[in-house]
């Protein structure tokens, strides 16, 4: 079963349209999530990103544990690059050179999904 989870990045002021060319530019990471011995322990299904006045979101559809996800992201090139442009862009910096930074930028940007609703699912309790 996957889940999502959304990312928050506060922008500076009048770096939108940078923003949006980073998104769409970004490169490809590899979708299986590792374990240090090759085991796949989880998937990032999707991404999705979107830009308004001074903020992004990025939502991304996963299976497997979040942290473990963060970690496999932090060392991915194509993410490198893409997080290494965007720290120029960000209101609020943070560190996504090691796992370590990647793990607690994801704690404390993480947003919590608390609905997703599918015209073909009926509603819970129904």
């Amino acid at each position: 079963m996957s889940t999502w989870h959304a990312l928050y990045y506060p922008l500076l002021p009048g770096s939108e349209d940078t923003v949006k060319e980073l998104f769409r530019k970004s490169g490809r990471p590899d979708f299986d999530v590792r374990t240090p011995d090759g085991t796949v322990v989880g998937k990032l299904l999707g991404t999705q990103a979107f830009v308004g006045r001074e903020l992004a979101v990025r939502v991304i559809e996963i299976e497997g544990p979040l942290p473990l996800v963060a970690a496999h992201m932090s060392q991915q090139p194509a993410v490198r690059d893409f997080e290494r442009e965007l720290e120029k862009h960000l209101a609020v910096p943070r560190d996504m050179t090691s796992r370590e930074g990647a793990q607690a930028f994801f704690r404390l940007a993480s947003m919590e999904n608390v609905l997703s609703r599918r015209h073909d699912q009926p509603i819970e309790g129904e």
